[in-house]
């Protein structure tokens, strides 16, 4: 099944400047079928007072079920990472005002998270 002789493949996509810009969404909705999940992703407006809130697709996809579940590992691991950083960005010494230390920026690197190991960071030689 597996040749671990066969080189690695890369997928090598394009996109048109319209598809590149992408779409703003505020509002998803998933749903699913025995073969497929679709997601479907609105943008509303909270603002409005009424009753009803209006909003508009500006997208809708379809996935297979095991797509969809790589989907969520790829979220999950994103969304961590994302926490990670938000975190330290928040820790007194990181600061907002001036530029990290270069211990905090090694140290940074150096989380699992970020493709570091879990093992301290050496010291800085001088």
């Amino acid at each position: 099944m597996d040749d671990p002789n066969a080189p690695e493949r890369h997928i090598n996509i394009h996109f048109s400047p319209d598809i590149m810009a992408g779409v703003y969404a505020n509002f998803a909705n998933v749903s699913h079928s025995d073969y497929e999940f679709t997601i479907t992703f609105a943008r509303v407006d909270h603002e409005v007072e009424d009753d009803e809130i209006p909003g508009v697709v500006v997208s809708r996809v379809n996935l297979s079920n095991k797509f969809m579940r790589e989907l969520i590992e790829a979220m999950q691991d994103n969304y961590s990472k994302w926490q990670t950083r938000e975190g330290i960005k928040n820790l007194p010494e990181f600061g907002t005002s001036e530029e990290p230390s270069e211990q905090t920026r090694e140290g940074i690197k150096n989380l699992p998270e970020f493709g570091g190991t879990s093992e301290e960071p050496s010291e800085p030689t001088e």
